[in-house]
């Protein structure tokens, strides 16, 4: 369901989805279709909103819906909301209440930021100053006796930001460098909210 509305000025689309059930719950063809579509309206926002019921333990499939939206690049969840999301420390996390209504403005402001910082435009110049001051901190490891050396940064695409980094033996950095260097990016642009890629 579509329903377009407006918030300080600002046009809105919220795309409500049927939700996904556990899969032991889903055994008719109307809830496997509703579940493709769920994915598919998660493949087209710009935001993400995962929508946990307090009183329901985080599930399997919680975490692994979420790591799908993650994954696409696109949402909005909190550090440390149970071990199972610790791969969305970007995300805001809101505990709202559908009876009373509390807690939706300040979701909605959420909602934004992660929207403006997943559309961000990232200048080359401050990326690779942002590169510079990531290789101050902690250089890449050696391969093979050699260092790894990085020279510059690019954006290479938006919603989620992406950072390309030129340099020699690239194809060597490790995962846990590369990590280092999205918090590194993260941090210095301030894109909480969203998640990013280091190519």
């Amino acid at each position: 369901v579509e329903v377009p509305f407006e918030r300080d000025g600002l046009p809105y689309v919220l795309i409500d989805t049927a939700g996904v059930r556990r899969k032991s719950k889903v055994n008719e063809t109307v809830e496997k279709f509703s579940v493709v579509k769920t994915l598919q309206a998660i493949d087209r926002a710009n935001v993400v909103i995962g929508v946990l019921d307090a009183h329901d333990t985080v599930a399997e499939q919680d975490a692994s819906l979420m790591g799908l939206v993650a994954k696409q690049g696109r949402d909005a969840i909190r550090d440390g909301l149970d071990l199972r999301f610790d791969f969305l420390r970007f995300a805001y996390v809101h505990f709202i209440s559908a009876r009373h209504g509390t807690g939706v403005g300040e979701m909605m402001e959420s909602v934004l930021k992660a929207y403006r910082a997943a559309m961000k435009e990232l200048p080359t110049k401050d990326l690779t100053r942002a590169l510079e001051q990531a290789l101050t901190i902690h250089q890449p490891p050696l391969v093979r006796g050699r260092r790894i050396k990085l020279r510059y940064a690019h954006q290479g695409g938006r919603n989620p930001p992406v950072v390309v980094i030129h340099g020699n033996q690239t194809q060597h950095v490790p995962d846990a460098y590369r990590r280092f260097l999205e918090n590194h990016f993260r941090e210095t642009f301030r894109l909480k909210g969203t998640p990013m890629r280091v190519e």
